[in-house]
């Protein structure tokens, strides 16, 4: 049987500030195909392992490749174009129209714009915003749900193979949160990404993840599929566990 290949993967890597480590040791793959989520409280190293994925930082240890090259040996920008981020703030820019705003990284690319307005609409599609609804909006006419929703579809805009996701529904509300994540799931069952997930709620962790990494004071102490999480005694997966509801 064939061994799916590695897109992303974390040798001994740590990462440390002013001689502060805010990462130590991490050891991981992400398959391709795969999500990972990885769960923990604030400040256990969760966002500091995303960026360094992409680039915004640089390991001061180990070694980090993204399909299959060492992130050091790769210009910025080519590396960026592999990875789309998605954050909780979503981060739309307020004077360009949600067309616009999904369609700028192709733009960057110097896509056709014709190529970039099929692209456009096809992803609103995906992430039911109707284009004759919402093309021409601006982000200041939308709900935090819609545009999460845009979020997403901006992060795929250029076609990545990889999904880099911090804290993405955080800021929903508990019902539209449980609609986008399952959104999201009907969307990666097509796209079938690479997504690095980084949550500090347990639910969305066993509901998105086809593994959890949960993570401590910089260290990932736990890797798990999600219908084995709750079998775990280590006391920070317990005190996790502790937060579920029947």
């Amino acid at each position: 049987m064939t061994q799916t290949a590695a897109a992303i993967e974390f040798q001994e890597v740590s990462y440390e500030v002013q001689g502060y480590r805010l990462v130590e040791a991490l050891n991981f793959q992400v398959k391709e195909g795969e999500i990972l989520t990885l769960l923990g409280r604030s400040g256990s190293g969760k966002s500091t392992t995303l960026k360094l994925i992409n680039g915004l930082l640089m390991r001061t240890k180990g070694h980090v490749k993204v399909q299959g090259q060492n992130t050091t040996s790769i210009h910025l920008i080519q590396l960026r174009r592999q990875t789309g981020y998605v954050i909780q703030s979503i981060g739309l820019l307020p004077h360009l129209t949600i067309e616009r705003n999904i369609g700028l990284v192709p733009k960057l690319l110097n896509w056709p714009q014709g190529k970039i307005q099929d692209r456009v609409f096809q992803l609103m599609e995906q992430v039911d915003l109707s284009p004759e609804s919402f093309a021409q909006r601006y982000p200041n006419q939308l709900s935090g749900g819609q545009q999460q929703r845009v979020g997403i579809a901006r992060a795929l805009a250029a076609e990545p193979p990889i999904l880099l996701m911090d804290e993405p529904f955080g800021a929903l509300d508990p019902i539209t949160r449980h609609e986008i994540q399952g959104l999201f799931l009907n969307i990666q069952k097509t796209l079938q990404k690479t997504v690095v997930l980084i949550t500090h709620d347990i639910q969305e962790a066993l509901r998105l993840g086809d593994r959890i990494g949960l993570m401590k004071d910089g260290q990932i102490i736990a890797m798990s599929a999600p219908q084995n999480f709750m079998q775990l005694n280590h006391p920070e997966a317990l005190a996790f566990q502790a937060t579920v509801t029947p």
